[in-house]
């Protein structure tokens, strides 16, 4: 599809939904190498039939499912490990998926991995950590929305504790710049162009307007609305996000295909479409930009950036052997 950089902007999809799209300790030594695809072979042999099986039926039921499951295993990896803590549930509203950062994360993500569990403990009782269903979940969004496949290194254990207070400062903000968000994906081993990849995510799911409408009315003191927006693109989420807009609406991350995962993410910032300041600033930044470029041209350049990304992610912090241990019920620790 064509695109001028002026006009010709498809209509945002505004729904009622919740945003889509940190640090953690990397493995002790050996707890990584201690991870692979084939970990449940003679366990669970048919374990990611049952896994692909749930999301594809979750997915069927709304698209949410394909942001909000992804969203969740980047939470959850970059504050403390990959360990599922960001799945608990507490009375005291003090776990990780309680803090104001995680306030956005999507329901139907942690109901997606819900229903895996519990049909993978149908089969496999007490065998199979919510860590791996995570990371076999969001690599299966991704492949349903027509996004890159790959094989998921598993034997990660859940983790037993679960705060809010570890979250502050372990995530990227919408607001920030690129010399701020090197930082928090340098300190978890990340490169920029992992960086860049894993922001590619965007290209699927919703965002609140509160999350950005600072852009659209409160750039500076000078000027109203960010100058690196494409001017017809916000006037539209002026539109569909005015002052004093309720909280609860959201849309699009993607304005071209936003429920296919795909590199348009990347030619969209070309064109000033980036809806986060954290999404503009990687192409209208000399660091990031080449990387943009790159990726825009190159669908199958972003896929395996993304994938290489995404394993790294998976190996964050990762509980194995001993540690941990295997959730019964992924919201609940089991004593």
């Amino acid at each position: 599809m064509e695109r001028r950089r002026r006009g010709g902007v498809p209509p945002l999809l505004v729904l009622a939904a919740a945003a889509f799209l940190a640090a953690a300790l990397l493995p002790p030594p050996g707890a990584a190498a201690a991870l692979s695809p084939d970990f449940y072979r003679n366990s669970c042999p048919d374990l990611e039939s049952i896994v692909r099986y749930e999301v594809n039926k979750k997915k069927s039921e709304t698209v949410v499912t394909i942001p909000a499951t992804l969203r969740l295993v980047f939470h959850d990896c970059m504050t403390g490990g990959c360990d599922a803590a960001v799945l608990i549930a507490s009375k005291n509203n003090d776990a990780e998926k309680d803090a104001e950062d995680n306030e956005s994360l999507a329901g139907d993500g942690f109901d997606t991995i819900n229903r895996v569990k519990a049909a993978v403990e149908k089969k496999c009782p007490g065998v199979v950590s919510c860590a791996d269903i995570m990371h076999l979940a969001a690599r299966d969004v991704v492949y349903l929305a027509e996004g890159p496949y790959w094989r998921v290194e598993l034997g990660r254990r859940d983790g037993l504790v679960s705060r809010a207070s570890d979250v502050k400062g372990k995530l990227p903000s919408p607001d920030m710049h690129v010399n701020e968000l090197i930082p928090v994906f340098q300190r978890n081993g990340f490169t920029t162009v992992d960086m860049t990849a894993l922001s590619g995510a965007h290209t699927v799911g919703f965002a609140h307007c509160t999350r950005f409408t600072d852009r659209l009315y409160k750039y500076s003191s000078s000027v109203q609305t960010d100058p690196s927006f494409n001017q017809d693109y916000a006037d539209q989420l002026k539109q569909a996000c005015p002052p004093n807009v309720n909280k609860t609406i959201a849309v699009n991350m993607d304005p071209v295909s936003p429920v296919k995962f795909d590199n348009k993410y990347y030619s969209n910032l070309q064109y000033g479409l980036g809806l986060f300041t954290s999404d503009q600033v990687l192409y209208t930044d000399g660091a990031t930009r080449p990387i943009v470029d790159k990726f825009a041209a190159n669908q199958k350049e972003f896929f395996d950036a993304f994938v290489s990304a995404m394993i790294k992610l998976g190996r964050l912090g990762v509980k194995t052997g001993k540690d941990g241990e295997i959730r019964r019920d992924c919201t609940v620790f089991n004593h």
